[in-house]
């Protein structure tokens, strides 16, 4: 079985989380994806023999609209995504990278550029082999830095998104979860 297809197993052996990946093509997001903790953190759980679900706080969901970046026009989509998902109980935390510019350096500091698709804000995840996703449209995984460091347990600096502090803090906290995980230095 190839990288690819044991991530798609790993995320589909989560009910809830193959559920979510059923529902979500039908509500048309463009260039929409499912990705980020809900991914990554099944590959490590099946490692560390935890249950499927374990420890997944929410389940992230990425569009990419630039017709309208009015905050109003992102809420109506969290707001209908919510809706369709909600007999799931699951938190499903949607954002169009269209609009992560406008926010981003209040939340994390400056430097972050306008993004031009959704594949842009999956590749900007502080830690390299998190960069992941599965495209809605067509259930494909999308991992632009391939899945190797991510079945190894190899934690580096994103070097598209470096912020060695940032990145520092989410890689205690996920090797606190995951003890078997490796942060590389530099």
């Amino acid at each position: 079985m190839s990288a690819a297809a044991r991530l798609v197993a790993a995320a589909r052996g989560n009910p809830a989380t193959a559920a979510l990946l059923d529902l979500l093509p039908g509500l048309g997001l463009p260039q929409g994806f499912l990705t980020a903790g809900c991914l990554f953190q099944e590959v490590w759980n099946r490692q560390a023999g935890h249950p499927p679900g374990w420890g997944i706080r929410d389940h992230d969901v990425f569009y990419f609209d630039d017709t309208d970046l009015s905050f109003e026009a992102e809420d109506a989509v969290i707001r209908r995504v919510r809706a369709a998902s909600a007999h799931l109980g699951l938190e499903v935390e949607v954002r169009n990278q269209a609009r992560v510019h406008l926010w981003y350096p209040q939340r994390f500091g400056p430097g972050y550029p306008q993004l031009r698709s959704a594949r842009d804000g999956i590749d900007r995840y502080l830690v390299a082999c998190t960069c992941i996703g599965i495209e809605l449209a067509s259930g494909a995984p999308y991992a632009p830095n391939g899945l190797e460091e991510l079945e190894a347990g190899r934690l580096r600096r994103n070097p598209r998104n470096d912020r060695p502090d940032l990145f520092r803090a989410k890689a205690e906290s996920y090797r606190a979860r995951w003890p078997f995980l490796v942060i590389e230095a530099g």
